[in-house]
């Protein structure tokens, strides 16, 4: 019996593997494993997503900023190299998705052993730039509606994405910033220097999901703007979802109201 999976500090989170169908390791180690639960991709040793479970954590981080916008025809994404984001963007129907990736391997391994993208890569819609993402907003002219950053933990090549010169140039192109802000059970200090680097935000709000796949369950996003209200407004995102015909296997208008309702210690911590 062969098991993989997440190792952090005091914890481990391990999968039976029937096989490991990919491994690469060049600007980050990229590891596909195949389990009972569908494929599982690892990056850096980090679980990024399980197949049964994505949907979880992919809806959320992108209907919540999809739909808080009035009419998102410009969406801009900083990673998400795996398609899964890019998949439920487009469900949307926007005009124009520019999905910026540091690292070309995983988008090809993704591509060709993961296969969750459902043909979003070949989109006539998007526009996929290989490009570290703080460098491309920093110089970035276009101006989008949403932007939503899906980025791996924490490591020497994502923690820019963490920073506060970073979410200021998110600020400066965008009319809703959106990113999973990683969780709060474990890694408190982090979320924190979330909440600081980010508090120049006019409008600003944490919302959580429970995610199986990641350690602990639970998983935090954040989501502002300096022009536009973010917390949601039930009645009309019920509109909004009826008439998009929108297909979700998670995502409800419910839960996206419910998920800014906040357990007190979380509230607390990102006080």
């Amino acid at each position: 019996m062969v098991w993989a999976g997440e190792i952090g500090d005091g914890y481990k989170m391990l999968f039976e593997v029937y096989e490991k169908i990919y491994e690469s390791k060049n600007l980050q180690k990229i590891e596909i494993f195949r389990t009972k639960f569908g494929k599982m991709l690892l990056i850096d040793g980090c679980i990024q997503l399980i197949e049964k479970f994505e949907k979880t954590y992919h809806e959320m981080l992108v209907h919540v900023p999809m739909f808080t916008h009035s009419n998102p025809r410009k969406v801009l994404i900083i990673g998400g190299g795996d398609g899964c984001t890019l998949r439920e963007v487009l469900k949307h129907n926007p005009e124009k998705v520019v999905m910026v990736e540091i690292d070309k391997e995983v988008i090809e391994a993704c591509k060709k052993y993961l296969k969750l993208d459902n043909g979003s890569f070949e989109n006539e819609k998007v526009e996929i730039i290989i490009k570290d993402g703080i460098s491309y907003v920093e110089n970035c002219k276009e101006k989008f509606d949403v932007l939503i950053v899906d980025g791996t933990d924490p490591n020497p090549t994502s923690m820019s994405l963490f920073s506060r010169e970073f979410f200021l140039s998110c600020s400066n192109i965008t009319d809703i910033f959106c990113m999973q802000s990683q969780s709060p059970a474990f890694q408190e200090k982090l979320i924190k220097t979330i909440v600081k680097n980010t508090s120049f935000f006019k409008n600003r709000a944490f919302y959580i999901s429970c995610i199986p796949m990641y350690p602990f369950g639970i998983w935090s996003f954040l989501i502002a703007s300096n022009k536009l209200e973010v917390r949601p407004n039930y009645n009309e995102l019920r509109t909004k979802f009826a008439n998009k015909r929108i297909e979700t296997e998670h995502y409800t208008p419910e839960l996206h109201v419910s998920a800014f309702n906040l357990p007190k210690w979380i509230a607390k911590l990102l006080t």
